[in-house]
């Protein structure tokens, strides 16, 4: 047996390994795709990952392979943080642990290099993982109470009476209030996600990817505002039916695109201010054509 037919049986066992140990842990998170809303996406990090790997093919192949033992290091390190998410009963925990065993994996079997390499596809797996309830609720309270107060801003300044107590806006016929479904976080989560992605696909700088990344926050922030604030509107106008139902399903997924749309106009200014001159070369994850 050659030495990479040896490889590849023990990548197999390998991913057998991963499979098991980790079986429990992949059920549970992709129930949570399922359940969680705010995570929905974690169906398409996966196979999104796995392209961006692939792309890199050209560039592993030619990178000399050099084990390292400190990939089992790195390895028990992952196991370790594993068993302390079970035990504990701390999701994140048992979640995180697979970046650091895949990681360890990579580093045992090529080395640092491949790591490197690697680098991206593995840290865009962080996506798929739901944060710590601590953390989500002190984001997602704080975009409440700035949803209520930019809806109720907006509300007066067209005349309509409106009075806010918190997260709820109280109008003549009905009163709103900003749930934390409506605080605007699950289109954050998601406007982040399209925004790694469409970065990476529209521009090889560094510097516009990490722009259009960061405005996702400001246009995911103003677009949750402008929907509690077009809801209370049309509830005043129209009634209260305007914001349930159909109705304010519907606007969510209107003030989606039309952010996502602000983002596709961001990237397009900035190539037009400053047009990237390495456009005609070959993508940054693969090696240049023979």
């Amino acid at each position: 047996m050659t030495l990479d037919a040896k490889r590849i049986a023990a990548i197999g066992v390998i991913a057998a390994g991963l499979a098991l140990v980790y079986w429990q842990v992949f059920v549970r998170l992709v129930d949570a795709w399922i359940v969680d809303g705010n995570y929905s996406h974690g169906f398409l990090i996966l196979p999104l990952a796995a392209y961006f790997a692939w792309e890199r093919r050209r560039v592993l192949q030619a990178t000399p392979i050099n084990p390292s033992w400190m990939g089992l290091v790195v390895f028990a390190a992952g196991i370790l943080v594993l068993l302390a998410g079970l035990l504990g009963s701390e999701l994140f925990l048992s979640r995180i642990s697979l970046l650091a065993t895949l990681a360890g994996i990579i580093v045992f079997l090529f080395g640092w290099r491949h790591l490197r390499i690697l680098g991206f596809p593995l840290a865009f797996l962080l996506l798929m993982i739901p944060i710590p309830a601590i953390i989500f609720n002190q984001i997602a309270f704080p975009l409440q109470l700035l949803a209520s107060r930019a809806g109720e801003w907006a509300i007066s300044a067209v005349n309509i009476p409106v009075l806010r107590e918190g997260n709820v806006l109280i109008l003549a016929n009905t009163q709103l209030e900003v749930a934390e479904a409506c605080s605007g976080i699950r289109s954050l989560v998601s406007l982040i996600t399209l925004g790694i992605v469409y970065g990476y696909f529209s521009d090889s700088r560094a510097w516009v990817r990490l722009a259009i990344v960061a405005s996702t926050i400001p246009v995911a922030i103003v677009a949750n505002g402008a929907r509690v604030a077009g809801t209370g509107m049309l509830a005043h106008w129209w009634g209260p039916q305007a914001a349930e139902g159909f109705f304010h399903e519907f606007s969510g997924w209107v003030v989606f695109i039309v952010a996502f749309a602000l983002i596709l106009a961001l990237q397009k200014l900035i190539v037009r201010l400053a047009p990237d001159r390495h456009a005609d070369l070959p993508h940054a994850g693969q090696a240049p054509a023979a």
